[in-house]
């Protein structure tokens, strides 16, 4: 280790700050066990413990109908497919000024977001956002790490509720990360280097053998770059944010790996918050009193239809200790049968009305996937009638506004992700080249034109669509009207608005030459049509007798001379 004093202080401080994210985690910490529980029992841990034996059974018993995790599935699935599907571009790269489709700075920015869109694909990019989504239905709260690989240009990960802690900024930001988890010593030494790890963990290294599959406790914090009293800058202050690795228990002095970053390598979304709450709250905390709810009615229906088809029995003492059978066909000989009291009879009867109670779940099961905004997108599924596309498209644009989360995602998962990736294939020179002059110094923005934002953006077309509808009905009458509507400009807008592929449309050159070979061709044709008209009279005229052994063509000549 390079600087013991310095590593000591900064591992003080760190521990004692997990120490302080522990206590203000631990009621959100409770609520999550709760809902993994009934919701998401896989993607949670209640305790972070090494060498556990029992991770592969069965966690889910309390989820009896599983209406509750479908319809979490469900709206996680469709936010990947309304803000990031994977099959269509989501995301085009800006700068104001630059509006115009065709320009050469437009192009350039395009082919960028082309490069990022297939980085995305070819990495676990995708896979790791569903299953962000998914934690942030159901708990409120989701993280995403996405680092930088040499095989794939980024590589992500997802910690699971449990493991993690998060802190947020004055700005109410997510701003500090910190998790417990568990790695292998073959994984550690994997990931850090065997001259990095305790000595402990080298010998087992070295030895080799079931050793290598033995876990140990991993502190990762992630936080900003702040100086160390006197003791100066764990890492360059050139870095804004600075990234620790420590194994639990080992001397205070000891530290993994300690990295500087210029951006924050990862996402730290929130459903819905209230005031300086650094974890957020969730549709799944909305919907856990009827899933609850939903556990409870379908055990005692279960109950209720059990103890219908196999009622508790009442019996004749004598037939204590008798051989009896409760099977169809089955015969149970009885002392006594046929007299007063009969063999076997039914303690009490049970019929319950299973039709009411169906109905009474299916209310609950409905209330759960409204609240999960599940009819937002299964409109066409449900739908009893053929519908338009336009009522269709209605119904959703109406529906959107329903979930206003879309916008908070916007800032905290689409927007860091676009610029954390920007930042990494910057460093790794991907970007195209040449770098377009007019590029360097300014600000780029991002565009978003997934389907949940064309469906905000229609009424910016529609309205384009109705003004030259308009214009079109009244030029019947005045066709002049025509002139107060600019054909390019609307073009360049509305195939903006749409997010189509600018490499569509012309640049402003090409366009102004084609126009020009048009109009040349058109020049020709007049030119021609009019030399083969004067042709034809000339041919005329020499063909009509006017006398005198001339025809009148020769007259007309002879006159003008």
């Amino acid at each position: 280790m390079a600087n013991t004093e310095l590593y000591r202080e900064l591992r003080k401080r760190c521990e004692g700050r997990l120490s302080g994210l522990r206590v203000n985690r631990y009621s959100y910490w409770s609520h999550w066990r709760e809902l993994a529980q009934f919701i998401l029992p896989r993607r949670y841990r209640w305790l972070v413990t090494p060498n556990q034996g029992s991770r592969g059974s069965q966690i889910n018993q309390a989820i009896i109908n599983n209406t509750g995790t479908v319809a979490a599935r469900t709206l996680a699935s469709g936010l990947h497919a309304g803000l990031t599907n994977p099959m269509t571009p989501w995301f085009k790269f800006k700068i104001d000024g630059y509006e115009d489709e065709s320009s050469i700075v437009v192009r350039w920015l395009a082919e960028c977001a082309k490069r990022m869109q297939r980085i995305f694909q070819e990495s676990n990019f995708y896979n790791s956002l569903a299953i962000l989504y998914y934690d942030l239905v159901v708990f409120g709260t989701a993280t995403m790490l996405i680092y930088e690989d040499f095989e794939n240009v980024i590589i992500c990960y997802n910690p699971a509720l449990g493991e993690f802690y998060i802190d947020v900024s004055a700005r109410l930001e997510g701003s500090v990360f910190y998790r417990e988890f568990v790695r292998t010593i073959d994984q550690i030494v994997e990931e850090f280097g065997v001259e990095n790890c305790p000595v402990d963990i080298q010998k087992m290294y070295r030895d080799g053998g079931a050793g290598l599959t033995q876990e140990r406790v991993l502190i990762h914090a992630i936080e900003a770059n702040t100086r160390l009293g006197d003791k100066g800058y764990p890492v360059s202050p050139f870095f804004k944010f600075r990234e620790v690795y420590w194994i639990l228990g080992s001397a205070n002095d000891e530290i993994l790996r300690c990295k500087g970053y210029h951006e924050f390598p990862g996402l730290m979304p929130r459903w819905d918050t209230i005031g300086n709450d650094a974890y957020g709250r969730s549709v799944g905390m909305d919907a856990l009193g009827d899933i609850k709810q939903l556990q409870q009615e379908e055990k005692r229906k279960g109950q209720g239809i059990d103890k219908m088809v196999n009622p508790p029995m009442v019996a004749d003492i004598a037939m204590k200790n008798q051989p009896a059978s409760g099977l169809p066909g089955g015969v149970t000989y009885v002392p006594g049968f046929g007299r007063e009291r009969p063999g076997f009879a039914p303690a009490y009867i049970v019929q319950p009305n299973i039709a009411e109670l169906r109905m009474d779940i299916n209310g609950i099961e409905e209330r759960i996937k409204r609240t999960n905004f599940n009819n937002l997108f299964t409109d066409i599924s449900d739908l009893k009638t053929v519908r338009s596309a336009t009522e269709i498209e209605a119904r959703r644009e109406e529906k959107l506004l329903m979930l206003p989360v879309i916008k908070r995602l916007d800032k905290e998962v689409l927007a860091p992700a676009v610029e954390r990736t920007w930042a990494i294939m910057e460093r790794a020179n991907l970007l195209p080249k040449p770098i377009p002059p007019e590029v360097v110094g300014m600000l780029i923005g991002i565009k978003y034109i997934s389907p949940f934002a064309m469906a905000m953006l229609a009424a910016e077309t529609t309205a384009i669509e109705r003004a030259w509808q308009f214009a079109g009905n009244i030029s019947a009458v005045r066709p002049d009207i025509l002139d107060n509507l600019d054909s390019d400009s609307t073009m360049h807008i509305y195939v903006d608005a749409l997010g189509t592929d600018p490499r569509i449309l012309h640049t402003d050159e090409e366009r102004d030459a084609s126009r020009a070979r048009a109009e040349a061709q058109k020049q020709a044709a007049q030119t021609a049509q009019l030399a083969q008209m004067g042709a034809q009279g000339a041919q005329t005229l020499s063909q009509t007798d006017v006398g005198g052994g001339k025809n009148a063509l020769e007259s007309m000549l002879g006159g003008a001379a």
